[in-house]
């Protein structure tokens, strides 16, 4: 089992597949982005032995990241690898819906088992305006197909920025209760330099947005504990589940389960944090063998912090931007 130096049992990985995606949301990535080269990238057999050493270490959950990673050719069958894998419990996924209209039901064959959809907006214009590229009507129709494909649950995630999109916390409530999905309101993170917006003025606390929704629906605090840092309510009389992720105002970190793994292959400790270790190295230079990098892996516990300094000011911040760790 993977443990660090505080006594934290990770069992929990988010496996980045791609740095790009086909969105520039404003808060996530500058208008315009430098990827990876490919030779970079791990390619979907690295990706499968990464994943394959985290489950014989104790690894029980999976997320697949990206960027976005339905741009990611051949996803469902590395997805079919994974969760073929003896020991794993559960493999899910992130995406922002755009192609799911076009994936959906093969994602779901290739076993993966939730999902969770960036959702900002429910305007179609103010949708473009957050996402830079993204259309409403294609993520809405990626929702549906999903519904269809019949996973076991899907959430949507929704970053509130003050000022531009916090009038329509009800409104993506109602959606997610009205359609059956969880949903989580998200603290914007401030990873990566940008300049679209001010982010001490854009900053919404997680108080602030229960309080809003609170004035639209009663919520009541949900009995049932995920696996990752969302706290969640319920609405009365509904099965859908409201969640709040607020790495500034309600630092998670004590119960921290998880690590990162990068499209490039960097082990990324903390997701606020720069303490990484090199498992691409390692892959290439051991092709045949995956005990140096169950042995890399085991070793990178001892530099996992204790907690991040996420800041609500517009100092100096991370340079990584998210789609660099998938969130």
């Amino acid at each position: 089992m993977l443990t660090d130096r505080f006594g934290r049992q990770v069992d929990y990985l988010r496996l980045s597949v791609t740095d790009r995606c086909d969105f520039r949301c404003v808060y996530c990535m500058a208008e315009q982005m430098t990827f990876l080269p490919r030779e970079r990238v791990l390619t979907l057999e690295e990706l499968h032995r990464l994943a394959r050493a985290f489950i014989q270490l104790g690894v029980r959950r999976i997320r697949l990241t990206g960027g976005e990673p339905l741009v990611r050719r051949d996803l469902p069958q590395l997805a079919h690898w994974i969760a073929s894998e003896p020991g794993l419990a559960e493999l899910t996924l992130t995406t922002n819906g755009s192609r799911l209209g076009r994936y959906a039901a093969s994602l779901r064959d290739a076993g993966v088992k939730r999902l969770n959809i960036s959702l900002d907006s429910l305007d179609p214009a103010r949708f473009h305006a957050l996402t830079r590229t993204g259309e409403l009507a294609d993520v809405l129709a990626g929702i549906q197909a999903a519904k269809a494909a019949g996973f076991a649950r899907i959430r949507l995630n929704s970053v509130i920025l003050r000022g531009r999109n916090e009038d329509e916390i009800p409104a993506l409530a109602d959606f997610a209760l009205a359609h059956g999905l969880d949903l989580a309101f998200i603290e914007e993170m401030p990873l990566g330099e940008i300049s679209e917006h001010s982010r001490a003025l854009a900053f919404m606390p997680s108080e602030d947005i229960r309080a809003a929704l609170e004035a639209h629906v009663p919520l009541m605090p949900a009995t049932d504990v995920s696996a990752g840092p969302a706290r969640y309510w319920r609405v009365p009389g509904y099965r859908s589940r409201i969640g709040f992720i607020s790495p500034h105002s309600h630092n998670f970190c004590h119960l921290c389960n998880r690590v990162r793994v990068t499209a490039e292959g960097r082990l990324l400790l903390c997701l606020g944090n720069e303490h990484s270790v090199d498992l691409r190295a390692v892959l290439r230079a051991h092709p045949q063998d995956d005990a140096p990098l169950r042995e890399a892996i085991v070793a990178a516990m001892a530099i996992k912090p204790e907690r991040h300094h996420f800041r609500v000011d517009d100092g100096e911040q991370l340079v990584r931007f998210m789609n660099m760790t998938g969130g």
